[in-house]
């Protein structure tokens, strides 16, 4: 049996921008080694897997090359993104998603895929000394959430300038660590780097996930509801983000780059 897989770059201005991300959409629950495998033959930082649920709804688990997580923003973006260019879904429709986050929801306006998310705040918390060794650049605020470190340094040129000691994030004991200042650019309100080499990714292009905890915090620092994020990687993207209570509304655009089939 062969089975349909694609690359989207996810939080997308261009082609090769973006985070690629594979999406699987499977008829049937797959063993987990199996898709694990599927994930690390794909070797971009999410592939996800998706099965239709009776109700209309779609199963959604996401894979690293190494492990799978709980939450993943550019892979449920790219996921809504197929469901609707490959009429597995009417335009029209919302995508919904039952997931180890718990109910997921993405919806289009115009060329822009908007989806609902918990947000994730951290919490002020006494650095350990690992960690500042790990970003190797002085911070000004260090917080902590289930997932992952926060980290403020003093502007976008401290961002962009984070060499990290990959081995000491990856000793931290969490699945990575977000570095982030105030955007030099009156376009963006915040930029950020996003770093996993627990989870077999160095240096994500663009985190998703990350928005949940980076939306509530500069919303909180900024006073305002609706935001611009701009992940500094090498590809670099744009997340529009919206909070809304205990949920963060993120954005962004999708551009397919590949289908094959799986055999």
């Amino acid at each position: 049996m062969s089975f349909d897989i694609y690359q989207v770059d996810a939080f997308a201005e261009r082609p090769f921008s973006g985070n690629p991300a594979g999406v699987c959409i499977l008829p049937r629950q797959a063993p987990e080694k199996w898709m694990q495998a599927v994930a690390g033959e794909m070797n971009v930082a999410e592939t996800a897997f998706l099965v239709r649920r009776d109700d209309g709804a779609y199963d959604l688990r996401w894979f690293t090359p190494t492990v799978e997580v709980d939450l993943c923003g550019h892979a449920t973006l790219a996921s809504a993104h197929i469901l609707w260019e490959e009429r597995h879904l009417p335009a029209g429709e919302r995508a919904r998603f039952q997931t180890k986050s718990g109910p997921l929801v993405a919806w289009g306006e115009g060329d822009t895929i908007r989806m609902d998310f918990p947000s994730e705040p951290v919490t002020a918390a006494p650095p350990p000394e690992a960690l500042a060794q790990a970003v190797g650049v002085p911070f000004t605020f260090a917080g902590k959430n289930r997932m992952d470190w926060l980290v403020e340094v003093a502007d976008e040129a401290a961002v962009l300038a984070v060499r990290p000691e990959l081995r000491a994030i990856a000793a931290l004991g969490v699945r990575g660590v977000i570095v982030t200042a105030a955007s030099a650019s009156p376009e963006r309100d915040f930029v950020s780097r996003f770093f996993a080499p627990a989870a077999g990714v160095d240096e994500d292009p663009v985190t998703g996930s990350a928005h949940c905890a980076l939306a509530p915090y500069w919303a909180g620092k900024l006073g305002k509801a609706a935001l611009n994020g701009y992940q500094a990687s090498a590809r670099g993207g744009t997340v529009e983000c919206t909070v809304a209570g205990d949920r963060v509304v993120l954005g962004g655009r999708a551009i397919t780059v590949l289908r094959a089939k799986l055999l």
